[in-house]
């Protein structure tokens, strides 16, 4: 506010800041706090990028990882396939899976360009990401996550069991009808697992 005309001030607040350096931003503080705002927005635009943390038990954030690697594994799998044999790089005819050009350097008297036997950055990233699938299995089995879809599984088998049984006594069925419940309810059962696989 304008001491002498009482009006707001029409200078742009600094970069961060909520005044302009004249209505205190001008100090030392205020530039130090302005600058610590625009850092923590860029760091809060790269958690963006990065994505936002979500509520995942550790079972599953344990398999989604399993699931991510292992496409991981697969597309790199298909990269380190695109360097066919019959594709050759430099005059030599090296095969690119494990020669091919490590540096180029275009000043200097070291210039140049500079080919070695080397594996391709495709196999490199590819071994990493292999044994990075071994390593989220190995952690998804010490977990015991299989085991646990198991339980699971059969907790939800024992939980409709026991709702079928309470709805057919529930039905007051007559002989004949309860006759027909050992062959009607699990070709029903099966219908119902089949179209879920």
């Amino acid at each position: 506010m304008s001491k002498q005309s009482g009006e707001q001030c029409k200078r742009a607040a600094i970069v961060g800041g909520v005044t302009c350096s004249i209505h205190g931003s001008g100090t030392k503080a205020a530039r130090a706090a302005a600058a610590r705002r625009v850092e923590e927005a860029k760091a809060a635009e790269v958690v963006r990028t990065l994505g936002l943390p979500v509520d995942i038990t550790p079972t599953d954030a344990l398999l989604e990882e399993v699931r991510w690697t292992a496409g991981h594994v697969q597309w790199l799998r298909a990269k380190v396939q695109e360097l066919d044999e019959s594709q050759r790089d430099g005059d030599d005819g090296e095969h690119q899976l494990v020669w091919g050009t490590t540096k180029v350097k275009t000043g200097g008297d070291d210039f140049g360009t500079t080919q070695e036997a080397k594996p391709s950055i495709w196999y490199v990233l590819y071994e990493a990401e292999r044994k990075h699938l071994v390593a989220v299995c190995s952690a998804a089995l010490k977990a015991g996550v299989e085991e646990r879809k198991v339980r699971l599984a059969e907790q939800q088998g024992d939980l409709v069991a026991l709702v079928i049984r309470r709805i057919l006594d529930a039905l007051d069925l007559t002989p004949e009808q309860q006759a027909l419940v050992p062959q009607v309810v699990p070709a029903q059962l099966r219908l119902i697992a089949g179209g879920a696989a």
